[in-house]
């Protein structure tokens, strides 16, 4: 087995960036109500500002893909790597600009290299993640000499009035404002290669693991049903596109109060992890969390503190209040802003944790400076 390096980065964060003050006017207003619960909503969850791919008239400046690709130049240029070199694509997003084909084919097609194996992964915040762990056994079996891999996001699309049925301008939901006010889009992405280029910093890629729980929750963030209990009717069921759309079937949904329940399964995840690596906090040297507002971060470090397995606060790098949430592109983002920002020293161990609350499942990656 070959070792895998993530040998290049690269971000997309589309237009300027959006302050809080301004935001409303690129997603919409649908009432004062549903105003008040926004402005709650960026109280907790610390973002201040954000990049849309849309202007405020409305005009869509990136598709889905356009930002994956963009971001995949970057990290091509970040490592040096010829588009003839590369061999694989593996793209992770939430969902795709369209229901069919797979993402990765759109990606493949606005890059314009031929020659590439694709794989596409479609999940919420860890199917960047996914991806990787794809792109990494490749490369380590000999399959792949050097592979791209993206997460990217069109969110605020979701979050546009029409969106939405007519009865939900009537009774406003914390948690859809919660994901109206906290996701934006942006793209992002890594080269996965066999060997670091000479004299070139790379990251060694010591492994990926990824648990999902969705035998023991129903659906926390989702879209395509009105409801996450057993008995919601897909959208697909229903006699028509409009009807799904006015049933409230459409629109991408949280729910708040079930995403609290989540975080302890994670940590204890974390908790066996660190026993099975034979890892202690202290050996992590940079400690790079997603978290999808301020307010989960805290409540992230009172139960690592309660169970006595917490990476000292100031090794914590994070870039949720400046970057906002851009869901599976948000790690490989955090990734290349601490490259950028930082000094990295070769033996320097960073650990990555992506909890997705999609349907349950937490993934961690482990890296080394070389």
């Amino acid at each position: 087995m070959r070792t895998a390096y993530i040998t290049g980065t690269g971000n997309c964060l589309p237009g300027p960036a959006i302050g809080n003050d301004a935001m409303e006017s690129y997603i919409g207003t649908l009432s004062p109500a549903h105003s008040r619960l926004g402005r709650a909503t960026l109280r907790h969850n610390g973002i201040q500002q954000r990049h849309y791919a849309r202007t405020a008239d409305g005009h869509t400046t990136h598709s889905n893909a356009q930002l994956a690709t963009a971001a995949i130049r970057a990290a091509l240029h970040s490592a040096r790597c010829r588009d003839s070199r590369l061999d694989l694509l593996c793209t992770g997003t939430t969902q795709g600009d369209l229901l069919v084909p797979g993402f990765a084919s759109a990606v493949q097609a606005e890059l314009g290299i031929s020659n590439l194996e694709v794989a596409s992964f479609q999940s919420v915040c860890a199917s960047s993640l996914m991806a990787l762990k794809t792109a990494m056994m490749s490369v380590q079996t000999g399959q792949s000499e050097a592979a791209a891999v993206s997460g990217s996001e069109y969110s605020s699309r979701w979050f546009q009035p029409s969106f939405y049925a007519d009865d939900y301008r009537n009774t406003p939901d914390p948690g859809i404002e919660f994901l109206r006010y906290t996701l934006s889009d942006g793209g992002a992405a890594v080269i996965v290669e066999p060997e670091p280029l000479p004299g070139r910093r790379a990251l060694r890629i010591d492994w990926i693991e990824q648990r999902s729980f969705a035998d023991r929750f129903p659906n926390c963030m989702y879209a395509g049903a009105a409801t996450n209990g057993a008995e919601a009717t897909p959208w697909s069921v229903y006699a028509s596109p409009s009807d799904a759309h006015q049933a409230g079937a459409i629109a991408l949904k949280q729910d708040f109060k079930l995403l609290y329940e989540l975080f302890p399964v994670w940590i204890g995840y974390y908790l066996e992890l660190l026993d099975r690596r034979q890892l202690s906090p202290n050996d992590i040297d940079v400690f790079l969390p997603h978290y999808s507002a301020e307010s989960l971060g805290q409540e992230m470090q009172r139960l690592l503190q309660a169970t006595g397995a917490m990476i000292p606060p100031e090794r914590w790098f994070n870039t949720l209040s400046e970057r906002g949430n851009t869901g599976s592109a948000s790690l490989f983002v955090m990734l290349n802003d601490w490259l950028e920002r930082s000094e990295p020293q070769p033996g320097q161990r960073l650990l990555c944790f992506v909890p997705e609350s999609g349907r349950a499942l937490a993934a961690f990656m482990h890296l080394t400076v070389v």
